[in-house]
């Protein structure tokens, strides 16, 4: 079973290395046409950027992901830090302390004590 599959991954990557070979050949360049300018299937008649164009490609692409992932972190730790500021909980605790004795949970004198200990 396992020389069978191993079989058929070397037939498939066989296969693709031999159709991509056809598929990029120049030699199925169409230079009869655009007036001898041998423009052909190529950009710019084969004078492109070729891999020095394609890895400027994928950096350029990566920077701009790697710039919308850090615009998004930064927006996300801005808006936070503003709702988690000091102030606003030590607000929280003092509606809570002032909740506790109007229940009746503290006495007067915890409740101001507690309430020197928050601000």
């Amino acid at each position: 079973m396992k020389k069978k599959t191993l079989k058929k991954g070397y037939m498939l990557v066989l296969a693709t290395l031999v159709l991509s070979n056809i598929y990029i050949s120049p030699a199925l360049a169409d230079t009869g046409r655009y007036g001898n300018w041998n423009m052909g299937r190529w950009m710019m008649g084969g004078w492109g950027m070729g891999w020095f164009g394609m890895i400027f490609m994928i950096i350029f692409w990566a920077l701009i992901i790697v710039g919308l992932v850090a615009l998004v972190k930064w927006l996300v730790q801005s808006t936070s830090s503003k709702s988690h500021s000091g102030l606003s909980e030590s607000l929280k605790a003092m509606d809570i302390l002032k909740e506790r004795y109007a229940k009746g949970e503290i006495t007067h004198d915890e409740f101001e004590s507690m309430k020197k200990d928050i601000s």
